[in-house]
């Protein structure tokens, strides 16, 4: 009688994965390789016409902010120009009165400084001490504090108005397009039905980014005055120096999403580091955490989330990549930005708005559709 020898088990194969339906004209991985390319390119153009982008972006963010005054205006029957005129001329003053307050602000302090000369210089020569004490070399020392004197920090305010004032340098750029965008938002409603009937993920994919805009224009400006107002009202009961400058500050670094606060802090700090020593430097630090913690760690996100439904990482990351991109006014609207993005590429097919649930705030119903 023969035996059988056992035979070894096989090992059991992997369930292959489900079958996505369709099929895909070229290789997925080439075109991955394809779309990669071509978001390079398209993202070294846009850096390359920044000064262009930059304000088109800006004046696009203020039409879409003010639009619904026009909408207002012809819901009540009167003529479509009286919204264009009234738009065009809330969003003109927005620009004038923001523009305004922030050169005479520095203006300001750049005329304050200079008081505080001695006291930087008294505040450097201890540093020296201690550090002598410590036994760090004297021609370390000297090295690391020579560039530190009061006209050079008024140089470095000089150049941070003017990157400041380069945001709305092409002023007259911007308000061209807003004229000429009010003009088109005489009619965009009209439009918009059109395409929603012809192409209506197109339709779908432009109201969901124009909502969520407002929506995030909205809270920011609420909480950004908010936090302006405690911030001011708490600089100026400890006595420290410019607090609507400081104001100002804390109400524009609202709209830059993870470090604004950080940005707001510093210049008041150092200022009350000046003015009044350490100690007051510290309860400029302590107060302002407190307030801007509770507003825009606690309270603000639970709104934005809402509006923008963005995850903190893809905010933070937004916030780096149209900073690197657009400069300094990309870091303002690196939000509308991101959620523009998010429409054209995202919201507009229906067969990659899965991806918007992967970068959400929030983990949706698993029953949900994306």
């Amino acid at each position: 009688m023969q035996l059988r020898r056992d035979r070894p088990a096989r090992p059991e194969r992997a369930a292959p994965p489900p079958a996505s339906g369709g099929t895909w004209p070229l290789p997925r991985g080439l075109i991955v390789m394809l779309s990669v390319a071509g978001a390079v390119v398209a993202v070294l153009g846009m850096k390359a016409f920044a000064g262009v982008l930059g304000p088109t972006f800006l004046a696009l963010m203020l039409t879409m902010a003010v639009q619904p005054v026009q909408t207002w205006v012809q819901r009540r029957g009167r003529r479509p120009w009286i919204g264009m005129v009234a738009a065009l001329i809330l969003v003109v003053l927005i620009l004038l009165v923001l523009l305004g307050a922030l050169v005479l602000s520095i203006a300001q302090l750049a005329s304050e400084l200079p008081k505080y000369s001695d006291k930087l210089d008294d505040m450097l020569n201890g540093v020296r001490d201690t550090l002598a004490d410590l036994g760090v070399d004297t021609e370390q020392i000297h090295n690391a504090l020579n560039g530190l004197d009061v006209g050079k920090v008024v140089d470095v305010l000089s150049v941070a108005l003017s990157n400041a004032l380069g945001i709305f340098s092409n002023l007259f750029f911007v308000l061209a397009l807003l004229l000429f965008m009010a003009i088109d938002g005489m009619m965009i409603d009209r439009k918009l039905a059109v395409v929603a009937k012809a192409r209506p993920e197109i339709a779908y994919a432009l109201g969901v980014f124009a909502s969520g805009t407002r929506k995030y224009l909205v809270v920011s400006t609420v909480f950004g005055l908010i936090v302006a107002i405690f911030d001011g009202g708490a600089l100026w009961l400890m006595g420290v120096p410019l607090p609507l400058l400081w104001a100002l500050l804390s109400f524009i670094t609202n709209y830059i999403p993870n470090i604004g606060f950080v940005i707001g802090l510093i210049p008041p700090a150092l200022l009350a580091l000046l003015d009044s020593g350490p100690m007051l430097m510290v309860w400029v630090i302590v107060v302002y955490s407190v307030i801007n913690f509770v507003i825009q760690s606690i309270i603000q996100p639970k709104f934005v989330g809402d509006a923008v439904g963005l995850s903190v990482t893809v905010t933070f990351l937004s916030l780096v990549f149209w900073s690197w991109v657009l400069g300094a006014l990309g870091a303002l609207l690196a939000i509308p930005l991101t959620l523009l993005m998010k429409a054209l590429l995202l919201d507009i097919d229906p067969s990659t708005r899965w991806v918007g649930v992967l970068i959400q705030d929030r983990a949706p119903d698993p029953d949900e559709e994306p």
